[in-house]
């Protein structure tokens, strides 16, 4: 399979990196985690790892064209993204002062949140354009790669968003007062923003 396949080790650290590095997703993950505990992050990580294999699969089915040939989609889809975790944001930032013992599970995102974030984000179809283009190859086994890349970056995000997961419940045991909670909520929600609206203006 690899001789024929030459691209996907370079593929399988480009997934590392792409995963492993900071986003609104992680983000999200290390405040739920953080928040609610480990298993509330479980539904986060699986929805948006499984989205984003999803769309790599769609990608290379061809579905990546159109929205590369289509701006004002891509513009559209970028400016919903931005106004949901924007709004998500907002959440955690005006979230009352609270213990983790009596924390509201109203702002948990959620496997179904999740997955819809990534299928709103041009970034992660540009980012499957991309992986498509450059790994995915030609000729009659392009369809059999795609599907392996697919695989491959659900596999691997799972793991890298589960450190961010285990991160944020790490943080649980600084996090017994109200005061400090708030505090962490209201970092998590700058950091949530800017990582938001800087996906935007770069």
């Amino acid at each position: 399979m690899l001789p024929s396949f030459p691209t996907f080790l370079p593929f399988l650290l480009f997934a590392f990196v792409a995963s492993i590095t900071p986003g609104p997703t992680n983000i999200l993950v290390l405040s739920n985690s953080a928040r609610y505990g480990l298993a509330a992050a479980m539904p986060i990580i699986f929805g948006a790892c499984a989205s984003a294999a999803t769309i790599v699969l769609l990608v290379g089915a061809g579905a990546g064209s159109s929205l590369s040939a289509l701006p004002v989609v891509q513009a559209t889809m970028q400016w919903v993204g931005v106004a949901w975790l924007s709004y998500l944001a907002w959440q955690i930032f005006s979230a009352p002062a609270a213990a983790l013992e009596t924390c509201s599970t109203d702002g948990r995102l959620g496997l179904v949140g999740a997955a819809s974030l990534q299928l709103i984000n041009p970034k992660t179809w540009m980012m499957a354009l991309a992986v498509v283009s450059v790994f995915a190859g030609a000729g009659e086994q392009r369809l059999t790669h795609v599907a392996c890349l697919s695989l491959a970056f659900f596999l691997i995000s799972l793991p890298c968003l589960g450190v961010w997961a285990l991160l944020g419940a790490g943080s649980r045991r600084w996090l017994r007062s109200p005061r400090v909670m708030q505090r962490f909520n209201r970092w998590m929600a700058l950091l949530l923003l800017a990582s938001a609206w800087l996906s935007v203006l770069m």
